[in-house]
């Protein structure tokens, strides 16, 4: 295992620019996800630290290597693909065999891999078979213990989950995460899904816009966004935003006055940006609960149930409209009034460029 640093990595296609100076450094043993929209530019930058793109500009390191003019297979990486990319005319045993036997490693050692890597996925019995006999997860598996044997310092995959129906996609998820924790190897993952992010990674890279918006622990990302955009892009529904028409000092304290209501917040007024001008309100919905003493009043225009908890969209005087939460067997229908307690310590703020300030 080995850590992989990319020091102002840049590409472009002609004028197109899709990378613009990256930099970043991966721990060995993490499991890194790269979470974005598409055209983003996640795939392609996993794609350069595979070798199948080329660099225009900065340094790819893995452990003491620079690698970025190297050929793929000399990187001591593997990658999963998407498509599974798994030869149909052969059984499952001759694919994940073949690129060990393409550069003469031993036969009892070719083996010896394969058996491994097929316990660790408990595909065993599926060896003898051929791709068209196996369903999709099954495919999946065997695209990764195709990587796994070739015993490398990084695992690239690249939507590996993106073809499976939902079920599933949450199954070979929890297996991708156990699997990580038996070979406690390097994995780079990419997606576009914030629900696959959120539950495998050690760190999520929020990507947008050729640049990397923020690095962060699943929770750090999630609680602590470092822009609107990843408060935007990471949380399902989406965090509250309303436009702050003045923020006011309630004993060091801020006080944001937007929506046509006032709501107090743990913000120190002295870490809080200077004008209230373009500033946004970020909130999310379960910092918005629906409570008899709540500081927000509204009428309810929408009630989705989800079992565990009830998510109520509310109209606020101004005719603004957010959504809070209330217990799973909630009571509420459309057209009723609500109050709603926010809880301050929950509360953002985004300046006219989307740079977030936090609440303590």
């Amino acid at each position: 295992m080995a850590d992989i640093v990319l020091k102002d990595v840049s590409k472009s296609y002609g004028q197109v620019e899709v990378l613009d100076r990256v930099n970043m450094h991966i721990k060995s043993g993490e499991f890194i996800v790269f979470l974005g929209p598409s055209g983003c530019g996640k795939s392609t930058l996993l794609r350069m630290i595979a070798g199948l793109e080329a660099v225009n500009d900065g340094e790819i390191h893995i452990g003491e290597r620079r690698v970025d003019q190297l050929p793929p297979n000399q990187r001591g990486v593997a990658m999963v693909f998407q498509n599974y990319a798994l030869y149909p005319h052969m059984t499952v045993r001759q694919n994940m065999s073949f690129g060990l036997e393409n550069i003469g490693t031993d036969k009892a050692e070719v083996s010896r891999r394969v058996e491994a890597a097929a316990g660790t996925l408990e595909i065993e019995q599926l060896l003898d078979r051929r791709p068209a006999q196996l369903s999709g997860g099954q495919r999946q598996r065997v695209a990764i213990g195709r990587a796994i044997v070739r015993e490398p310092q990084a695992f690239l995959l690249d939507e590996p989950l993106s073809n499976l129906d939902a079920g599933l996609r949450v199954r070979t998820r929890v297996e991708l995460a156990q699997l990580h924790q038996r070979i406690a190897t390097t994995m780079i993952f990419v997606t576009h899904d914030q629900t696959e992010a959120m539950t495998l990674a050690s760190r999520i890279v929020v990507m947008n816009n050729r640049k990397i918006e923020q690095i962060g622990t699943p929770m750090e990302v999630y609680s602590r966004p470092a822009s609107r955009f990843v408060a935007a892009f990471v949380g399902s529904p989406s965090m509250n935003f309303l436009p702050v028409q003045a923020l006011e000092d309630a004993a060091g304290r801020v006080i944001v006055k937007a929506g046509g209501v006032s709501i107090p917040t743990t913000l120190a007024m002295s870490a809080a940006p200077k004008s209230s001008g373009d500033l946004t309100l970020g909130v999310r919905p379960e910092a918005l609960r629906v409570a008899e003493d709540g500081e927000v009043n509204g009428r309810v225009s929408l009630v989705e149930r989800l079992g565990d908890r009830t998510l109520v969209h509310v109209t606020l005087p101004d005719g603004t409209e957010v959504v809070g939460e209330d217990i799973g067997k909630s009571t509420l229908e459309a057209g009723r009034d609500v109050s709603l307690k926010v809880e301050g310590s929950e509360i953002h703020l985004f300046d006219a460029d989307g740079v977030a300030y936090h609440a303590d």
